[in-house]
């Protein structure tokens, strides 16, 4: 049976928009709908293959015949489209392509599709987006918790080794299961948002979901695509924000992807030197392509139409700005004007954070941009990228590489340490310790850490509350929280039996105490983008490996020092600099012995003596831990 022409989703206004480049709403007129005709049940399907010569849908429906239900093409969009009754929800299928060119036939998954069976299987389903959402009251809100001027702390999850049933064969938890347990977890360590590794569906479950094969279903390996609407809006009522990774940067090379799609190189550009990666063996993006540029913005809009999801962060963003991005000389392309920048892929991240704001302007996107690509999270019209937020891919390796080394050295690497602060205001930052450290033989953080299993503990405390003293958001990956000691693999749990002993739970509180007062003082967030928020007191005290800032907010009362001590060494008797005499009182200490340290400590807290040192009016004498930050609170008595 020859699929109906009489019957369409589509306009021509659709199709001029599409192929102009600026339609971003492709999810509701191309792909499969299920629709009635003259009230007869059934499934409208379109897709896009301008190079074929024929295309029909085969499917469990029928008999998976590639010749049966041909689809009709829609005048010069390169659209194939049809009717085809009583095909209904849960219908598997693919598109069977002949090309124009070299004999060419290839079964595709549908680009389009809301749902795939489960890896390694790869038929689209025919499927809906109905979904009752529970989400008003966050959705009214949100633009509060998403501001460059709230707390932001982000708890990064990989869904497939979060948490597993080993007495189940270690399976996976649904998405359904993850929603209570992910939830607790996530407001008793009280961050204020989880990001997700992409959960778009993708074919090998070792890429972690960065080689992408479908850009509009989450992967069905746990569950549909109203059970993933369930996790999102339970965390929503719960007030956490979902933040997704997106991955517009390349694709995988699987025949049944959307690589070489109607027998040509349709979404990837057809120069390998600019359309394969050489570092993932995936192809890049033709971003030069009006359709392609529509395609991947519909994605990125259909994650927050659809699934309601408060940010997202863009992978790989170094990759597409540079066109000699891991080429040797000669392979690679300049641009028209000679030069290395991808000027496509610059106007198509362009177009996408304008057309995200412009749509969602209570989201963030972020860039995980790992070069000095200036005014990456500056707005379009003054030059910029238009990202809200960007990675501080510099701090990560600064700081772990100098928190790695053994404190008798520390002192000859100050710099390691401070350096963030020439640049730290020319973006709005992330400080991450995000999966890509944990990973590929490096060791979790607690095993990155010098010293006995004590120090050990000690500095990852440090490490912790020096990256919240710090102006900017921040991201955590899982397992870090809890002290885990092997590295990530995504084929096991984490550690959570590790929870029985003493250390771990007590590196878990630190964590809960760090989110809890981030969030409750404004000193630590609300200028985290802003110079005005933060002064060094002292960072050239290279010889006793100590640092010491303030952190202020928009009110002039509201400040905070912190202290850190990166040698096991107490100083029992330092001084400081304050701005102002009075009380000063001790609100966090690492070195506490509720969180496993030592419980040398200030007592509550200080008075400052009219003592001038450090350009200050006012000084501390402080007593500082070994391996510990402290974190002091004038209360103006």
């Amino acid at each position: 049976m020859t699929p109906t022409q009489d019957f369409t989703l589509l306009s021509n206004d659709d199709l001029y928009l599409f192929n102009e480049g600026s339609h971003y709403r492709l999810h509701d007129k191309l792909g499969a709908h299920p629709a009635e005709k003259d009230g007869r049940p059934g499934t409208y399907f379109a897709f896009w293959a301008p190079n074929a010569r024929r295309v029909t849908v085969t499917g469990d429906f029928n008999g998976w015949n590639k010749t049966s239900h041909k689809l009709h093409h829609r005048g010069s969009s390169g659209i194939w489209e049809g009717f085809i009754p009583d095909v209904g929800k849960g219908a598997l299928y693919k598109y069977h392509v002949v090309s124009h060119y070299g004999g060419y036939k290839a079964d595709k998954a549908d680009p389009f599709a809301f749902f795939n069976e489960v890896p390694p299987r790869n038929a689209s389903v025919v499927w809906d987006l109905g979904y009752e959402w529970r989400d008003a009251d966050w959705m009214r809100d949100r633009h509060h918790r998403n501001r460059l001027d709230a707390p932001i702390s982000i708890y990064e999850v990989h869904l497939g080794s979060w948490r597993r049933v080993p007495e189940e064969g270690n399976r996976y938890l649904t998405y359904r299961e993850l929603a209570p347990a992910l939830a607790g977890h996530v407001q008793q360590m009280g961050f204020t948002h989880v990001e997700f590794l992409p959960v778009m569906e993708h074919p090998f479950y070792g890429s972690w979901g960065y080689q992408t094969t479908g850009y509009f279903a989450p992967t069905s390996r746990y569950g549909t695509p109203q059970d993933f609407m369930y996790l999102v809006d339970y965390l929503h009522q719960r007030g956490i924000g979902v933040i997704l990774d997106w991955v517009p940067s390349h694709f995988p090379t699987d025949e049944h992807g959307i690589g070489f799609c109607d027998g040509t190189h349709l979404f990837e550009h057809e120069d390998s030197r600019k359309g394969l990666h050489p570092d993932w063996n995936s192809f890049i993006f033709n971003y030069s392509r009006n359709e392609v540029r529509s395609f991947l913005i519909s994605s990125a809009l259909f994650w927050l139409d659809k699934y309601h999801v408060d940010g997202l962060r863009v992978d790989a963003v170094a990759s597409m700005l540079y066109l000699d991005y891991s080429r040797k000389e000669g392979e690679w392309v300049p641009n028209k004007y000679g030069g290395r920048e991808n000027l496509e892929a610059i106007d198509f991240l362009r177009r996408f954070n304008e057309e995200v704001y412009k749509n969602h302007p209570d989201v963030q996107t972020i860039a995980e941009e790992s070069t000095a690509w200036p005014m990456v999270s500056r707005p379009t019209y003054v030059g910029g990228l238009g990202f809200g937020l960007k990675w501080d891919m510099g701090w990560m390796h600064d700081t772990l590489e100098y928190m790695t080394k053994s404190p008798i050295h520390r002192r000859f690497h100050q710099n390691s340490l401070t350096f963030r602060m020439i640049y730290a205001f020319y973006e709005n930052f992330i400080l991450p310790l995000s999966h890509d450290e944990v990973v590929h033989g490096k060791g979790s953080l607690l095993g990155k850490m010098p010293g006995d299993d004590w120090q050990k503990f000690a500095n990852l405390r440090l490490l912790f509350g020096y990256m919240f003293a710090q102006p900017a958001k921040k991201l955590l990956f899982m397992g870090a929280e809890i002290g885990q000691w092997s590295e990530w693999n995504h084929e096991s749990s984490l550690e959570w039996h590790l929870l029985q002993y003493d250390r771990h739970r007590q590196i878990k509180k630190w964590v809960e105490d760090l989110n809890c007062l981030y969030r409750r003082e404004p000193a630590l967030y609300e200028l985290d983008c802003d110079p005005a928020g933060f002064e060094w007191v002292d960072c050239n005290d290279s010889d006793s490996s100590v640092v010491s800032l303030i952190r202020k907010s928009r009110s002039a009362n509201d400040i905070i020092m912190v202290v850190a001590n990166f040698t096991p060494v107490s100083r029992l008797s330092y001084r400081v600099g304050v701005p102002r005499g009075g009380w000063w009182q001790e609100l966090l200490n690492s070195d506490g012995k509720e969180y496993g340290g030592s419980g040398l400590g200030n007592t509550g807290g200080l008075m400052a003596a009219a003592t001038p040192i450090h350009n200050r009016s006012h000084s501390l004498d402080v007593i500082v831990p070994p391996l510990a930050t402290v974190f002091f609170k004038s209360t103006g008595r």
